[in-house]
């Protein structure tokens, strides 16, 4: 069959390359994908809905798999299957867990999930007026819509969450996106999440991971979009009996929930937990493979990516196992210098054919090909990742791998799965 993946991160280029060796797959198409993503498809110039539309209909494209949020909040999985096309990932309605933070909060309240407790705020009056009379000190911050995985203010203070409040909903920081805001209760523990691929009626497990999402060494910096990873997540990995637990009281509400609201779930599932001492709570929804896990996850799964993903949109996903290499894998993202912030794009990138290290892989994620070389063009560009027998292994070869890179003005966490 022909598959045609919409993105251009280090998402899709692990997509890419999970689904590149199906023996289901005749031919593997991209729009935009990355110099990465060009080794294993053909990519395709879309810039807009109109003559994405137009190219899935003239290449006779037999599977369309969305990669990012933003088409999936924006209802583009509607519009494909209205089309006659297959698709895999959630509806609109079935993506507002993700796109809308009190959509998912709300949803949790209804069908008994954990999480913090939270309150709605669209005046930053009344939400600063919540914080000071509040007797935490602590408080999290987060912005209703999508951010790039950049809404979210752990606020040590009250000052600093009065920061966040009016950066905002006053200086209108995130645009629409931050037109509302949530204030959560901070919960304490350790950070892990879960991942399931969702056919509208079942769902299965495809892995693991924690994510480190400050930018500097030390768990210090503003959040970012994701610094690296490891895979299973240790805190899930030591006790099955958690991963079990999340599993019942997290996933299978979610799907069933979904299902009971006339919105059935289907796609890939992300799901952010706290481990604290009462058990799993949710953090945050994702509607989408999240970035990098998926580069950490994917590389270890040993089972065909692509017939799952089939299943998944025949509503088969009950008669399908995904099988994992043993071990553990580490993912470290490269990042050009200043990055959540301003960077200086346009330094050449060095080292990517030095390959030499086996159980290493690279995926592009802010990439472009210029005159012949491949330069550093986003935020986070690169996400090198290892596998071993264990953690240590699996940190040891992705490091190794990784000081084989360079470019001007690039930056990585040296802590990552420590």
């Amino acid at each position: 069959m022909k598959v045609l993946i919409i993105g251009g991160g280090g998402r899709e280029h692990a997509l890419a390359h999970a689904m590149s060796s199906s023996p289901m797959l005749t031919e593997l198409l991209a729009t935009p994908g990355n110099p990465g993503i060009s080794a294993l498809a053909r990519c395709l110039d879309c810039p807009d809905e109109t003559t994405l539309f137009a190219a899935i209909k003239d290449e006779a494209v037999d599977l369309v798999v969305i990669g990012p949020e933003a088409p999936l909040v924006d209802g583009m999985a509607d519009r494909l299957n209205a089309a006659g096309v297959a698709v895999f990932g959630p509806s609109q309605k079935a993506a507002m867990l993700e796109g809308s933070k009190a959509f998912a909060r709300a949803f949790c309240d209804r069908h008994h999930i954990p999480q913090p407790s939270w309150r709605e705020f669209t005046d930053s009056h009344e939400a600063i007026a919540y914080i000071n009379a509040h007797p935490a000190e602590g408080h999290v911050i987060k912005a209703d819509g999508l951010a790039a995985g950049k809404g979210v203010v752990v606020a040590d203070t009250k000052a600093e969450a009065i920061t966040a409040i009016t950066n905002m909903l006053d200086d209108q920081q995130f645009g629409e996106a931050g037109a509302s805001i949530l204030i959560e209760e901070r919960i304490s523990g350790v950070e892990a999440s879960l991942f399931a691929m969702a056919d509208g009626n079942h769902a299965i497990m495809i892995g693991t991971a924690q994510d480190y999402k400050r930018a500097l060494d030390g768990d210090k910096g503003p959040n970012t979009g994701g610094m690296g990873a490891v895979s299973p997540a240790p805190a899930l990995d030591a006790n099955p009996h958690l991963t079990d637990q999340a599993w019942r009281e997290v996933v299978e509400n979610v799907i069933h929930g979904m299902k009971a609201e006339g919105m059935p779930y289907q796609g890939f599932l992300y799901v952010g937990l706290m481990i604290t001492d009462d058990g799993p709570k949710v953090i945050e929804f994702n509607c989408r493979f999240g970035d990098p896990e998926a580069e950490v996850i994917l590389p270890r799964l040993e089972s065909d990516l692509l017939s799952a993903i089939v299943a998944a949109t025949k509503s088969q996903l009950h008669q399908t196992a995904l099988q994992f290499k043993p071990g553990a894998a580490v993912t470290v993202v490269m990042a050009n210098g200043g990055y959540p912030g301003p960077i200086s794009p346009g330094g050449v990138i060095t080292g990517l054919a030095e390959d030499e290290i086996t159980n290493s892989m690279v995926f592009h994620a802010g990439t472009q090909m210029t005159e012949g070389k491949i330069i550093a063009a986003g935020g986070r560009v690169l996400a090198v990742t290892g596998w071993g027998e264990d953690q240590a292994s699996a940190r040891q070869t992705a490091y190794a791998r990784v000081k084989k890179i360079n470019w001007p003005d690039v930056y990585y966490r040296k802590d990552i799965a420590r």
